[in-house]
């Protein structure tokens, strides 16, 4: 593991606070006059999830979906190396509690990377037939897309870095920093 003072800060608390709430402030103009659900992708979506809710100005609940990938995933230290490519299957671990019928979803994920997991996740949650369907993601890394996926609301593009901090993980680690943090590959 790494210390914390081995982490570089790419995005800091204080550009993430100002992004969400101009987040926030997009869906509530998009959705003026209605009522949305939050579906945070579990477990990385939950700390932006909470914070960009607060910034929404309209009459919302919210839900989690929970989603693994297949294959075999490298040790943490292999992975932060060479990254990590999941077959491209993907397996619901929670389905949502309420239904969508109808209903104006936001998906609310932490890092938009390959599109793998969203694309599966869209076509998941279209199947409840919602009235409205949207990605809202803090972290766009489009460099390593596979699926041809965009979010309507996104935080911040950056490029091909493990990043961790404001819910990303590292080993289950490090989800609790405030900044979006650089692990050093070497």
């Amino acid at each position: 593991m790494f210390a914390v003072n081995d982490l570089k800060v790419l995005i800091s608390r204080d550009q993430i606070a100002y992004r969400v709430a101009a987040m926030g402030a997009e869906i509530t103009r998009d959705f003026a006059g209605e009522s949305i659900i939050f579906v945070g992708v579990l477990k990385g979506a939950a700390i932006f999830l909470g914070d960009l809710a607060r910034h929404v100005d309209l009459d919302a609940t919210f839900d989690f979906i929970g989603v693994s990938s297949y294959g075999n995933r490298p040790t943490p230290s292999q992975e932060l190396q060479h990254g990590w490519d999941s077959t491209g299957e993907v397996r619901l671990t929670k389905d949502v509690d309420q239904s969508m019928r109808d209903k104006n979803v936001i998906l609310v994920e932490d890092i938009l990377d390959t599109g793998l997991t969203l694309t599966y996740l869209k076509s998941i949650l279209l199947a409840h037939k919602p009235k409205a369907l949207r990605i809202a993601t803090l972290l766009d890394k489009p460099s390593r897309r596979k699926k041809p996926i965009q979010a309507d609301y996104v935080g911040f593009s950056i490029p091909d870095e493990f990043v961790v901090g404001y819910g990303l993980d590292y080993a289950e680690r490090y989800r609790n920093l405030p900044d979006i943090c650089v692990v050093p590959r070497g």
